[in-house]
């Protein structure tokens, strides 16, 4: 995800200032507004959480059974540092494995295809779905229609390259890539009022760089719907997998939940939450998983750049996002060193990404979306702008 003119200006907040809780955040263009009495703390968690994302790897375990499943989201190898990351993933420890992506690998076809080649060079299986900056048109040589037009090629590459994009089982495991898009009604919290906030074309390029067919528009419920109308096709084997399958992934790249983003007072684009995620998304996750899930049920998603790992309603949510090279040197637990996460090994998921600054931090503390209050890092930065 990229913010039209705020990339720089409008981050999202490093970590969760003044509360009652000693945990930081990362996140999409983070910024370190720290206050200087947190700095000693901040160290004091630097090394234990490093420690801590490197046991929770299994990628370092030759005895494990059958193949194992990492995910990772927001590659963005447009920058030279994430293509530079991809080509460093080995060559040998991932070749009976499964790697799926949930979206925004590049902007330019080129480089989706120089990096999904790569990925597939690595990795048994490689499993995709869209994100917006897949289907930008800004840097395109090739005159396409539009950005559907441009989905159909890339799903083209995808289908020589042997990228997989339709649901499957693997060892066991079904994998179910889900189409979907956001739409500004996601967003039912309520607003922030009383600043000047950007209005959405200003901050999204997707507004910008998109292009669609007539009838559909960006924001808009009627592109969610019609991305979400493209798992229908697929439907048939996901009721397959539901029969067969005792432990099951979906995933998108946009995000299907509200709880999985920060309440806006807490960011420095309030407005966010209207270009992130899909109801009609969540509604198709629970006709896979259940309306009240169960253990074995896992849904991947990508799009706000944040770390996240929770269960809600049965369900567990998880975000592994390489994100941009400036937000892998502010946020603690850098991306790195660390992914792809391995989600999946030895017939069950693995433990709790963590630490997961945001999703931890609204593990003990309460999600209050009626205060509008500003939280003083991003207050501090409204009053310098009025």
């Amino acid at each position: 995800m990229a913010l039209c003119l705020y990339s720089a200006c409008l981050p999202l907040p490093q970590h969760p200032v003044n509360v009652n809780f000693s945990c930081l955040s990362h996140g999409l263009g983070l910024i370190n507004r720290s206050i200087s009495s947190s700095r000693r703390r901040r160290r004091s968690i630097i090394s234990p959480s490093r420690s801590l994302r490197s046991q929770i790897l299994p990628s370092a375990r030759p005895e494990t059974i059958g193949s194992r499943v990492f995910v990772v989201s927001d590659l963005h190898t447009d920058y030279i540092e994430n293509m530079t990351w991809v080509r460093s993933l080995s060559s040998n420890i991932y070749k009976k494995d499964v790697l799926i992506v949930a979206g925004d690998v590049a902007e330019t076809c080129s480089n989706f295809v120089l990096t999904m080649s790569l990925l597939r060079e690595r990795f048994q299986h490689v499993f995709f779905v869209p994100g917006n900056h897949d289907l930008w048109l800004r840097r395109e040589k090739h005159n396409y229609f539009d950005s559907l037009y441009k989905l159909d090629k890339l799903l083209d590459a995808c289908e020589r390259l042997g990228v997989e994009t339709k649901p499957s089982i693997v060892d066991g495991l079904g994998i179910i890539p889900l189409y979907s898009w956001y739409h500004e009604s996601f967003d039912e919290e309520r607003d922030i009022t009383g600043i000047r906030i950007p209005s959405l074309e200003m901050a999204c390029k997707d507004f910008h760089v998109c292009r669609w067919p007539d009838g559909l528009e960006n924001g808009e419920s009627s592109l969610a719907l019609y991305f979400d109308s493209m798992n229908d096709k697929n439907w048939n084997t996901v009721k397959d997998i539901q029969r067969r399958c005792s432990h099951t992934v979906s995933f998108s790249h946009f995000i299907p939940r509200l709880e999985l983003c920060p309440e806006k007072r807490m960011l420095f684009y309030p407005n966010l939450p209207k270009i992130i995620g899909s109801n009609f998304l969540e509604t198709r996750i629970r006709s896979i998983h259940g309306d009240v899930g169960n253990p074995s049920a896992c849904h991947v998603f990508g799009h706000t750049h944040f770390c996240w790992d929770t269960t809600l309603d049965g369900i567990r949510y998880v975000q592994a996002p390489l994100a941009y090279p400036r937000e892998r040197k502010r946020r603690m637990n850098g991306g790195d060193d660390w992914l792809p996460f391995c989600i999946y090994a030895d017939g069950c998921f693995a433990e709790k990404l963590s630490p997961c600054y945001w999703s931890d931090y609204y593990a003990v503390n309460p999600r209050t979306p009626n205060c509008t209050e500003l939280a003083p890092w991003v207050a501090r930065f409204y009053a310098k702008t009025l």
